[in-house]
């Protein structure tokens, strides 16, 4: 039951700081393109999580029956999924990313049958179905500008990618330490992304950089983002069943909708408070079911 109440509270925490990149992405990628972007917050995310890895003194090694699984990890979760992420923000709008999105459980579930071999279970269907009523209320379907059907396709191969990554972390043995495992997930993507970016940086005019919006949404999307949510996600998913923690994944658009209306000013109905009690009705079914 404590490690259910911990990896609760880690994917919890993890959603909610992802629940403010959406605004943060849409700022950022006016002045730094996606691709660049998400090698940028790499590069932050890698000094980040190197530092608190030397601080702890961290093993460093990992067998090499589980080199490749790293690598698909860095390449499908870390490269495909944030760069389709980004590139869907840009193109669509934040409700579609939210909506879209909203799908990686259902994937996570199906992914977590064929892979993990878990079982599906009545209490697993409910809780994904509840949950994605509530973002559907919460977003609001009638907003959603069709006519951005390439960032919704974006978007899309984002959730089904970031679903098959959150799977493949749990065929890493528990007791390795997250920080490693995303340390050293980032160097692959750094490597992959690295020859594709290297002659586009010219084409980003520095001045602008200096913006405070700019460097300031960066570091978040490196440190915060990145480093803090990636090593908060894989941890939480290590202590509770794929198809159960996807779950959580929910807490995202709440969370942005909560800053939105915080921060922005953004008006919200009664239609959210409905969504949220279903969203946190989704995730009592997952909590009862896993005690």
């Amino acid at each position: 039951m404590k490690n259910t109440l911990l990896g609760s509270l880690y994917l919890i925490l993890a959603s909610s700081i992802w629940g403010g990149m959406y605004v943060v992405v849409k700022v950022v990628v006016s002045v730094i393109p996606p691709l660049e972007l998400v090698w940028m917050r790499y590069l932050v995310a890698i000094v980040a999580l190197l530092v608190i890895g030397f601080i702890t003194r961290q093993n460093w090694r990992i067998e090499k029956r589980y080199v490749l699984i790293i690598i698909a990890i860095g390449i499908i979760g870390n490269v495909i999924s944030i760069v389709t992420q980004e590139t869907g923000t840009m193109l669509s709008t934040a409700q579609m990313g939210a909506i879209i999105t909203s799908s990686t459980p259902a994937f996570m579930v199906i992914f977590a049958r064929l892979i993990l071999k878990e079982r599906m279970t009545l209490k697993k269907g409910i809780s994904v179905c509840l949950a994605t009523i509530g973002v559907l209320l919460i977003v609001g379907i009638g907003d959603v500008n069709m006519s951005s059907i390439l960032g919704g396709i974006s978007l899309l191969i984002a959730a089904l990618t970031w679903a098959l990554m959150s799977v493949l972390v749990k065929l890493l043995p528990s007791d390795y330490s997250q920080i490693v495992v995303t340390t050293y997930s980032i160097l692959v993507a750094l490597f992959v992304l690295t020859p594709f970016v290297l002659p586009r940086l010219h084409e980003i005019h520095i001045a602008q950089l200096a913006h405070p919006a700019i460097w300031g949404g960066t570091l978040y999307l490196g440190i915060i983002s990145t480093a803090g949510g990636f090593l908060l996600w894989n941890r939480g998913l290590q202590m509770l069943n794929a198809s159960s923690g996807g779950i959580y994944f929910f807490f995202q658009p709440v969370v942005g909708t909560l800053l939105g209306w915080l921060i922005l000013g953004e008006t919200i109905g009664v239609t959210f408070w409905i969504g949220s009690i279903l969203i946190l009705t989704g995730v009592v079914f997952v909590m009862i079911e896993k005690r």
